[in-house]
């Protein structure tokens, strides 16, 4: 059982809408919700159950304004989504027999290597470019490898899915950011599925932050189709700065 006071909601709520704008342009949301919640009382494993609750809300809300927008076809993205959603059932299951700590270690020099990659790589901008893979090949190797990573860990999964659009589909950054989302809200509807059953989310705390992440997503995912890949990049960038620092942080303390 939790109390959860209505002010403490009300910082949730508020945190879940900016992480909502910043996850809807560029990925990262997780850490600004996830260290408030576990600063609002709920246990590690809550946390990342809640977690996964309210942010499926905002990567569906921005999956449906960028296919408004013209941006990502919905209906041809559903095979890798369900590829998404098997894989990250399977990483979630496999949380407590697979060395998570040790992939953690290698988590910031990816991060970091990810930012590095959109701050200086010229040319990224919001033209397609030359494919390296088919999206048959991509659905069955790059969307199962990061959703299985985010059912089991989580954390900057938007950034891998961007990378994989930009440097091996060849898409634009703001076609790839539009191509992320639907990805990203199977694979954490993947992860919601295995924690309802496993863990104890705060289901009326994840359904209202919920409700803040589909305002938030929308406000962002307007922005980004406005501004393009100048508001995306250094938004990616910062967001992946700034995880990677906090999970080096995390190590150290």
């Amino acid at each position: 059982m939790f109390e959860v006071t209505y002010e403490v909601l009300a910082l949730l709520m508020l945190a879940a809408f900016i992480a909502g704008v910043v996850d809807s342009i560029a990925g990262g949301g997780g850490l600004i919700t996830l260290p408030v919640l576990i600063l609002a009382g709920a246990p590690p494993v809550t946390a990342i159950a809640t977690n996964k609750v309210q942010g499926v809300f905002g990567a569906g809300m921005a999956a449906l304004a960028y296919a408004r927008g013209g941006h990502v076809n919905l209906r041809a993205q559903i095979k890798p989504a369900l590829v998404a959603f098997v894989a990250a059932v399977c990483g979630a299951l496999l949380t407590s027999y697979l060395p998570t700590d040790v992939i953690r270690l290698g988590l910031p020099v990816l991060l970091i290597a990810i930012a590095l990659f959109f701050a200086f790589k010229p040319g990224l901008g919001d033209l397609d470019r030359a494919q390296r893979l088919t999206p048959t090949v991509f659905a069955l190797s790059v969307v199962p490898l990061v959703a299985f990573y985010d059912g089991l860990i989580g954390p900057g999964a938007g950034a891998f899915y961007m990378l994989g659009f930009v440097a091996l589909g060849g898409y634009g950054v703001l076609r790839a950011t539009a191509h992320t989302k639907l990805l990203n809200f199977a694979s954490n509807a993947g992860g919601i599925a295995t924690y309802a059953l496993v863990a104890q989310p705060w289901w009326f705390v994840g359904l209202a932050m919920g409700a803040a992440q589909i305002a938030g997503a929308w406000v962002g995912s307007k922005l980004a189709m406005r501004v393009g890949a100048k508001l995306i990049k250094p938004v990616l960038v910062t967001a992946a700065t700034a995880l990677a620092l906090r999970l080096i942080w995390e190590m150290w303390v």
